[in-house]
């Protein structure tokens, strides 16, 4: 089932400065074409400042297994990222490394959605520093963000969801434009792209022989996060909006299923102590001033006690004239 030419793609890595960094094929070329894209929701925005990066099947010792999409922080303003892609080349399937740049390269014509559609990037643009996302394309959320727009994306190229160029895939070719982004200062995938794909290749379940080509977790909110344990995942199967939201631009709208769970264990837990240490401030606040109430009220009893009490008075009568005097009174 599989063919391949050569594995060299480790050691491009490891001479290849980061600050050179330029699209490379993968050293492994398989005969056997990649599966479909799947169709599914795009997680909430995180935070400010975060660029999405569409999910793709890779090639590891057990076969294709899917990648997540998921949302990642650029690596400095101004630079966007530009997906890998697999492209049929002399009998097999080759894998060009996604790269960061000032400009999109050539993707394959591959329609990832979510702004990704063949050509290009739709999903935003950088502004004296500040990214600014089109809501049209992107999943924006509750997250404070001020810096948004609307604009509609129509896809005129590729509205199927085949993974790959050539070879009975899309029949994409660079663009002058495309050609002079590759040329471009490069930086490689950051640490948190590399840790998804690692967290991805550890999963049997994102396995394409085992999912079917329908991942239990489609996309992740953040690098790594719910792979591993995969709870409340992004349905791999859901339909997203006919607009541009997904590889299958003719899909039927459904409503968004709220995403949960959407950080990793260790910094749930993290949070849940720094809740609980909140709360057990919180308590301690409200119990200072109750306990000096408390001290005040027993310090004024404690006085009441040791004062000594005056004895009550009675009501004087009034003095009672004499029995001779009231004689003389009466007789008179």
């Amino acid at each position: 089932m599989r063919h391949i030419k050569s594995i060299v793609f480790a050691a491009i890595l490891a001479a290849a400065p980061l600050g050179s960094w330029a699209a490379v094929s993968v050293g492994v070329s398989i005969n056997i074409a990649p599966p479909v894209l799947p169709v599914y929701e795009q997680p909430p925005l995180p935070g400010d400042g975060y660029i999405w990066m569409p999910g793709y099947w890779a090639w590891g010792d057990d076969g294709y297994f899917w990648v997540p999409g998921t949302w990642v922080l650029a690596p400095e303003p101004g630079f966007l990222w530009t997906p890998g892609y697999w492209g049929f080349v002399d009998g097999g399937y080759l894998w060009h490394e996604g790269y960061w740049g000032p400009h999109v390269g050539f993707y394959g014509g591959v329609n990832y959605g979510f702004g990704y559609g063949g050509v290009g990037y739709q999903g935003g643009y950088w502004n004296h520093g500040a990214f600014f996302y089109n809501r049209t394309v992107n999943n924006v959320g509750s997250v404070h963000v001020t810096n948004v727009y609307n604009k509609t994306v129509v896809n005129n190229i590729n509205v199927t969801r085949v993974s790959y160029n050539g070879g009975g895939g899309t029949h994409a070719r660079p663009t002058a434009v495309e050609e002079s982004a590759a040329r471009e200062h490069h930086l490689a995938p950051t640490s948190g792209q590399r840790e998804q794909v690692r967290a991805a290749a550890g999963n049997r379940n994102l396995l394409a022989k085992v999912n079917n080509g329908a991942p239990p977790v489609a996309a992740t909110p953040r690098p790594q996060a719910q792979i591993k344990a995969g709870p409340r995942a992004v349905p791999g199967a859901a339909p997203e909006p006919a607009v541009n939201r997904g590889p299958n631009a003719a899909a039927a709208a459904a409503a968004r299923a709220p995403l949960r769970n959407d950080r990793p264990a260790r910094d749930q837990q993290r949070e849940a102590q720094a809740q609980r240490a909140q709360v057990r401030e919180a308590q301690q606040a409200r119990q200072v001033p109750q306990r000096e109430a408390r001290q005040a009220r027993e310090q004024a009893q404690a006085q009441r006690r040791e004062e000594p009490r005056a004895a009550p008075q009675r009501p004087q009568r009034p003095a009672q004239r004499p029995e001779a005097e009231k004689r003389r009174d009466d007789q008179r």
